[in-house]
């Protein structure tokens, strides 16, 4: 006899989610030699970054994993610790009740949930973008108000939305004639709001959108995604 990979059985496709958080779990951190079922309550976060890292390049099909940044606004996120360092985190374990079984802070999904949405979202409509490295994606509201408030008017970054399940969304300075300036949130685009029209065509639209941060033009940055306008005749 020997034991196979895990497999879960579900009865309704809405338990599909958790299932593949109790697979993955299972994969990465079981022992190879152990009682069968028998798997940590709790990993080292480092190891975490590494599973959540192949994970995401295997999901989309990218050779661009994620990057230092991106971990650390992973761990505050799933820590709900917003003051410790990045090397504090990585001292740290975490549980499988933090990964896939405890709410987010005012929100109605895990941490699980949340990323295996911003998966499905990049591997179905984003992944040249990603791949393409524009898309800074894993960051806080907070932080890219204090990254834009500072940057020329109509400076912009994509961010994988906080509040919901596989969006995304477009942050942007403006700067008033008092010389204040603020920085706005466009609605996070679903699957299906990029299916009926790019993500490339809709920053094209956007008159506002100008530089993507740190200072790249618009056209230069994402030129190549825009699709070739059809005329009224077509």
């Amino acid at each position: 006899q020997v034991l196979s990979l895990p497999i879960v059985v579900i009865v309704h496709g809405n338990q599909d989610n958790n299932a593949k958080a109790t697979v993955l779990w299972d994969n990465a951190f079981s022992e190879i030699d152990r009682v069968p079922f028998i798997v940590a309550e709790r990993v080292p976060w480092e190891k975490m970054c590494d599973t959540l890292n192949l994970k995401f390049m295997a999901e989309v099909q990218t050779t661009k994993g994620l990057l230092k940044e991106h971990y650390f606004f992973l761990a505050q996120k799933i820590f709900n610790d917003h003051s410790a360092s990045l090397d504090d985190f990585q001292s740290r374990n975490v549980s499988w009740a933090q990964f896939n079984k405890e709410i987010l802070p005012g929100r109605g999904f895990t941490f699980w949930q949340w990323f295996d949405g911003v998966l499905d979202l990049t591997k179905r409509c984003l992944k040249s973008y990603w791949s393409d490295r524009l898309i800074t994606g894993f960051i806080s509201k907070q932080y890219v108000c204090k990254l834009l408030s500072t940057e020329p008017d109509g400076t912009f970054l994509l961010r994988f939305s906080d509040s919901e399940i596989g969006g995304i969304t477009i942050a942007y300075v403006i700067w008033g004639k008092d010389g204040s300036s603020q920085v706005e949130n466009i609605q996070p685009f679903s699957a299906k709001d990029l299916s009926i029209r790019s993500l490339g065509d809709r920053i094209r639209d956007l008159g506002q959108l100008r530089n993507l941060y740190p200072n790249i033009p618009k056209d230069q940055a994402f030129g190549s995604h825009y699709n070739k306008e059809q005329t009224g005749k077509d």
